[in-house]
């Protein structure tokens, strides 16, 4: 991954998602201070500015050098956000089988957002499930806990989960009552189960429990919300049940979309209606979708 420049076959292979984290982050940084969104620049992240009265044994005297400001350095216990990332591994995740699916774009996309974190002196944990809740780590600071997320981040790529399916309502519901009050709750998931009042009830759960929560909706554009496939009979195969189906994709298109946009349009309004912010993301997208709107959210 030479001069920061990140290909597709950097994405597929993965075999340091720390450093593809890092580059994901560092290129996102610079492109930030080069647009219109400089407001919300990170640069001091690991700051924050010097109170008239305080002790000047912290105030960072190389950063004054180059800014003429006063910045104290900041430190792990002032940190102020607890943020929970949970990634749904069931099998319709690993969709499609080839190229950048949605369980590996959540998965690099959820170690950078944990790279940004670190620079914020934000704690970070990881939530992950399937038919259950199998993997938890409560939010934390420091290199080791970091090392352990990653890892089990990169598990979810090593040991495909193929055949189970979704429980999220289960899972929100019992993140609902188990997470440190009034932390910041990151989903990635297809919101894909049967049963859209239950999903319902447990993301109004969460927002019942002040905590703050933002959706990725992760699809892959052009098979699945498109359902753009050739003009040919397919055989097409339940991820989670190993079910098949023979049929034209022609004969069932106008049915899938109407009941794929309608799916969405209800999860978008009960967003709406519980203040939890919805963001549709693409595989085919870059990065950015997911680290500007963490940016956004994080600074109200």
């Amino acid at each position: 991954m030479a001069n920061n420049k990140i290909t597709e076959a950097d994405l597929l292979q993965i075999a340091n998602l720390e450093l593809l984290a890092k580059q994901v982050v560092e290129g996102f940084l610079t492109g930030l201070h080069k647009s219109p969104y400089h407001g919300f620049s990170v640069e001091f992240a690991e700051h924050r500015q010097y109170n008239s009265g305080e002790s000047t044994k912290n105030i960072d005297w190389k950063l004054f050098a180059r800014t003429d400001k006063l910045f104290v350095k900041r430190y792990e216990e002032e940190t102020n956000l607890r943020c929970q990332i949970v990634i749904d591994t069931s099998g319709s995740m690993y969709f499609p089988e080839k190229g950048l699916n949605k369980i590996r774009f959540s998965v690099i996309a959820a170690a950078s957002l944990i790279q940004l974190m670190k620079k914020q002196r934000d704690a970070s944990g990881i939530s992950l499930f399937n038919e259950s809740l199998w993997f938890h780590s409560a939010s934390k600071l420091g290199p080791t806990h970091q090392k352990l997320l990653f890892s089990k981040l990169q598990s979810c790529l090593s040991e495909p989960m193929v055949g189970k399916r979704s429980e999220i309502s289960k899972t929100l519901h019992h993140l609902a009552e188990g997470l440190h009050k009034r932390s910041f709750i990151i989903i990635f998931s297809d919101m894909f189960q049967s049963g859209d009042e239950d999903l319902f009830a447990a993301l109004q759960h969460l927002k019942y429990n002040k905590h703050e929560v933002i959706i990725f909706d992760v699809h892959d554009k052009n098979e699945e919300t498109e359902f753009d496939f050739g003009h040919r009979p397919y055989i097409f195969k339940d991820s989670e049940t190993g079910e098949e189906l023979k049929l034209h994709p022609n004969a069932v298109k106008e049915m899938y979309l109407e009941n794929y946009h309608k799916h969405q349009e209800a999860l978008k309004l009960k967003c709406l209606q519980y203040k939890i912010d919805y963001n549709e993301v693409v595989v085919e997208n870059n990065f950015n979708q997911v680290l500007m709107p963490f940016i956004k959210k994080r600074r109200k």
